[in-house]
């Protein structure tokens, strides 16, 4: 069969299988192009070529014009008498000519260099199973749905094409799961860390600051903390290149910095002077890094000192859970000044003025009780004063008042000089009541037990910041004084009443509270707020569930409930014994296997399946550790609760809070001034 190898000059075609024969391929494809296209059109209208009379009788003359009729003429000076025939027997056999074909029957001669011409068109055959994207076939050339109008490749640049899309794709792909992994392994690291960080906020220094209500007020602060920071960094740099002017420099500006921000924190407390120290620290900070920039060094030294300030946050972090722990504990100055001050002119009065009046309403079942146990004045003071301005009938409201020997004069002072208006009120003194003793009450034998004395005040207990705050945390001494656990022996101090309202002295009365008297309880004992969520302040959060006692009596899942607001209901108090279930259970929990010290947990075991929940705006609780509860819940409750570490009376009290409490005193009373306790 004929090649266009055997073309001569006049064909201006010639094989070749170097290098050097690339461009004659190249002029051999635009022949190819320009003239093989009208030639399969005659071809496939059955025109043979060579045959002059044929063409000029033919009835298709009148279709073709005149630049058609010019390349048929010449066809025969471009192509061999072998190869014209060659394309007449395939068109006679196959019908009009099939350029995919001629494409995959390529002369030997017509092979590209370097490509081998059965692997080609495999390839091409895999490909246009595999890839929907080539849409035609034109004059040798591939047409891809892709490409621009009039934009066409040849076979093996499409296959290239098609391999180098395939691999960018591939590798884009590569590119982004990496970076999804990367992005995840970030995440999890982060949440990880997150856990670690103490979200309570304390005193002045938390997120409801007024500068912090505007967006970028410290922005300048911010900048030139970061610049002391890369300062620090190219002072060690410039100390270990011995570069001497340039550290005494930095060190100047570092000091000129330091003494500017001071205890500054927004940018309105900055001094005048800052912006010019901002501009000659910057300028030292840039020659300092033309000089000493060593990106290995500088990395180097910022992991340090990024190190040495995750260890101070984590060292600052455990020193204030210590302290809010012990703040929570102290008595104010001006509190214990107050109750000094009381009981001393308490002392001084004659006995017959130490009397409240109506005292024949302490017993009378049909009016509505309090039981409030409490060793601060100020606190009392409030839980009383909020109930009764907030009260429709104050003359029906009866206060039984238990404290300690310490402030039983201060409180009999405080309430015999402010009254409670109509309401009754009447001060006991807990170490009175003489069948409160050790061989009754568990509690009272364990705080007497030498294992409780042990772990109260041995020196050696790991009871240090370096233990944590968490054991400090259970040392608390409210644990030990009985108006702690007095709540469990209501009937006992009442033995008369049929129904009491139990308040702690940390919650703020903002409704009347007649209502709880009517509430039906439904045979229960004790009626609360419930507490729990999805999973917060379920039992498994205050029992151990890993002791079998506990695994076999109580469900994990089991919802909480809130003491400071609680409806006990005495009668049904005495037909179940309930004081007995206490006594059992704190028995039981000697070595404090059950649960740790505190009251709710016993609380919760001993009213287990007997109390009724009360609906949540009787009780909106987390005034004292939770910034984030809604003003509008608290201005619907009734009672709200102060419950936490940031009680209203404390330096650390959150101060968005701290209204709801202090509007009930009057702060221009005699004794608060002299105690010089002020708003």
């Amino acid at each position: 069969m004929a090649t266009l190898r055997g073309l001569g000059r006049n064909g201006g075609v010639r094989g070749g299988g170097s290098r050097g024969g690339g461009f004659p391929y190249m002029v051999a494809i635009l022949v190819f192009c320009s003239v093989l296209a009208p030639l399969v059109f005659f071809v496939g209208r059955g025109v043979r070529v060579g045959d002059k009379s044929a063409f000029a009788s033919s009835a298709d003359t009148q279709y073709l014009d005149w630049r058609e009729r010019m390349e048929l003429l010449h066809v025969r000076s471009l192509f061999s008498k072998e190869v014209i025939e060659d394309i007449k027997a395939n068109t006679n056999d196959l019908g009009p000519f099939s350029l995919d074909h001629f494409r995959r029957n390529l002369s030997p001669s017509w092979k590209i260099v370097g490509v081998d011409t059965q692997d080609e068109n495999t390839i091409a055959t895999d490909e246009n199973l595999a890839d929907p994207v080539k849409d035609a076939v034109d004059g040798g050339h591939e047409v891809l749905k892709d490409d621009p109008p009039g934009l066409v490749d040849s076979p093996e640049k499409a296959i290239r094409r098609r391999l180098r899309e395939k691999k960018r794709e591939k590798r884009a792909v590569e590119l982004i799961k990496q970076d999804e992994e990367t992005i995840v392994k970030l995440e999890n690291a982060a949440f990880e860390r997150s856990k670690s960080v103490d979200s309570a906020v304390l005193g002045k220094y938390s997120i409801w600051r007024k500068e912090n209500d505007y967006e970028n007020s410290d922005s300048t602060v911010r900048l030139m903390r970061d610049q002391m920071i890369m300062a620090r960094v190219y002072t060690s740099i410039a100390e270990l290149k011995n570069k001497s002017d340039l550290l005494q420099e930095l060190q100047l500006r570092l000091k000129e910095s330091q003494r500017a921000l001071s205890d500054v924190s927004t940018d309105a407390d900055l001094p005048p002077s800052a912006p010019e120290k901002l501009r000659a620290m910057g300028h030292v900070l840039s020659k300092a890094k033309e000089q000493l920039y060593d990106c290995k060094l500088v990395t180097g030294k910022l992991r340090a000192m990024l190190q040495s300030a995750d260890d101070q946050v984590r060292s600052l972090k455990k020193q204030s859970t210590f302290l809010s722990q012990l703040a929570a504990k102290t008595i104010p100055n001006g509190i214990h000044c107050l109750s000094m001050r009381l009981t001393i002119d308490y002392y001084l009065l004659e006995p017959e003025k130490r009397k409240f009046p109506r005292s024949e309403n302490l017993e009378n079942p049909k009016l509505y009780h309090y039981a409030l146990f409490s060793d601060n004045v100020l606190a009392a003071s409030v839980v009383v004063n909020s109930t009764v301005r907030n009260a429709k009938d104050p003359s029906k409201h009866v206060f039984h008042l238990v404290t300690d020997k310490l402030n039983f004069g201060a409180m009999n002072m405080w309430f015999l000089i402010n009254p409670p208006g109509k309401a009754t009120i009447h001060v006991e003194n807990v170490d009175e009541f003489k069948w409160l003793n050790s061989s009754y009450c568990p509690v009272l034998r364990q705080l007497e037990s030498a294992a409780m004395k042990e772990f109260y005040f041995k020196a050696d207990h790991p009871t240090t910041l370096s233990n944590g705050a968490s054991n400090l945390k259970y040392r608390n001494p409210k644990y030990l004084s009985m108006l702690n656990h007095l709540r469990f022996y209501l009937p006992e101090v009442y033995p008369k009443l049929d129904k009491i309202l139990f308040l702690d002295d940390d919650i703020v009365v903002q409704k009347d509270l007649t209502g709880l008297w009517s509430v039906d309880l439904h045979g229960k004992v004790n009626g609360a707020v419930e507490t729990c969520g999805q999973s917060f302040h379920r039992f498994d959060k205050y029992l151990n569930f890993s002791n079998p006692h506990i695994s076999r009596n109580f469900d994990p899942n089991a919802c909480g409930w809130a003491y400071g607001m609680n409806v006990f209901d005495l009668k049904e108090w005495k037909k179940k014994d309930i004081t007995g279930i206490y006594h059992k259970w704190q028995n039981m929990n000697e070595d404090r296997a059950l649960w740790k010290l505190g009251t709710l947990p016993p609380g919760l075991i001993t009213f287990y399946g007997l109390t009724h929940p009360l609906d949540k705006s009787w009780h909106v609780l987390g005034l004292g550790y939770n910034p984030s509860i809604d003003k509008a819940e608290i201005e619907k409750a009734a009672v709200v609760h102060y419950n936490g570490n940031m009680k209203p009376w404390l330096e650390i009290a959150m101060t968005k809070y701290r209204s709801y409490w202090t509007k009930y005193i009057k702060y221009d009373h005699p004794y608060l001034r002299n105690c010089k306790l002020t708003e």
